[in-house]
């Protein structure tokens, strides 16, 4: 009798399997395979011309207690997380309240603003970003304008690291899209009620808009997050590669690139990539917990 009702349920089920057939065979040979692979290499010494040595914690031990470039690049990944991420999703978030005004040819406005997002990623947008942020280039152009002389921000080390942020602020399509498709799902008759009472734009921002739109702020947080710490491709062009000038563009993502694929030490690159992946699990964990605190859902209940 229980054969004949397994037997039952994967008839019934069987196109659903089928049709996750290719995202299972992606996910064990493409991603969970890969990670084991790299997850075994951090235990070895492994230069991608030899077969793999074990060498147990080695790896780990040289990172936490004899590297200063993965002290260096570790301290430049935060400070670029915590000016990143509050400056992306409060521009994001003004943006997309701006454009919930009810404006004509929203559709339009919302494509424009999301373009970054689709580009900023890329290496062009980088390279034109490295000559906009050059000595000569039109950022210290426009300062000039009214009587400012702008730094070479990408040839100073204490300013390099501005014009990336600023290009990661520029990237805020994505959440703001998110953060308008939020906004609309708020009900008009809380503000208007909240007028009759006497409340101010202020006082609704944070009595109505936040609150109702902390689900949304949830989740871009996360997103933001995931992505801040993998950040990558400004470094490696604007720092041409190397992490210069003197390391100020040499992110956590940098270092472990170039240890793999410069220096040949993959096994230790895999050692500094699961110290990433903790990293990034670790502050997710802590959004988790925390959001039961500040997350409201419209049924009334906090957090998860």
């Amino acid at each position: 009798m229980k054969a004949s009702a397994k037997s039952s349920i994967w008839r019934q089920n069987r196109t659903a399997y089928l049709f996750l057939l290719p995202w299972l065979l992606g996910f064990f040979c493409l991603t969970l395979g890969p990670m084991l692979g790299s997850l075994y290499l951090s235990f070895t010494k492994y230069n991608l011309l030899n077969a793999p040595v074990w060498n147990g914690l080695d790896n780990y031990k040289t990172i936490f207690t004899d590297d200063q470039s993965f002290v260096n690049s570790i301290v430049l990944t935060f400070k670029y997380v915590l000016m990143a991420i509050p400056l992306r999703l409060a521009f994001a978030l003004a943006v997309a309240m701006a454009l919930n005004k009810g404006l004509k040819l929203l559709g339009v406005y919302r494509t424009v603003y999301y373009v970054p997002s689709l580009l900023g990623g890329s290496v062009a947008i980088a390279i034109v970003w490295r000559k906009m942020f050059d000595g000569d280039g039109l950022v210290n152009l426009f300062l000039s304008v009214f009587g400012i002389k702008g730094p070479s921000w990408i040839a100073h080390p204490s300013y390099v690291i501005y014009a990336i942020v600023a290009l990661a602020v520029w990237q805020f399509g994505s959440a703001m899209v998110i953060f308008l498709a939020g906004l609309k799902q708020i009900p008009a008759d809380l503000y208007e009620a909240a007028e009759v009472d006497g409340a101010g734009k202020t006082r609704q921002f944070f009595r109505i808009t936040l609150p109702l739109l902390s689900p949304v702020i949830f989740f871009n947080l996360l997103m933001t997050i995931i992505n801040s710490f993998q950040v990558f491709t400004p470094g490696y062009v604007i720092g041409d590669g190397r992490g210069g000038p003197i390391d100020s563009t040499l992110f956590y993502t940098l270092y472990l690139y170039l240890k793999g694929f410069s220096y040949f030490d993959m096994g230790y690159a895999s050692a500094l990539a699961w110290i990433l992946l903790a990293i990034i699990g670790l502050f997710t964990a802590i959004v988790f917990i925390t959001s039961k605190y500040w997350v409201f859902y419209g049924d009334g209940k906090e957090g998860h």
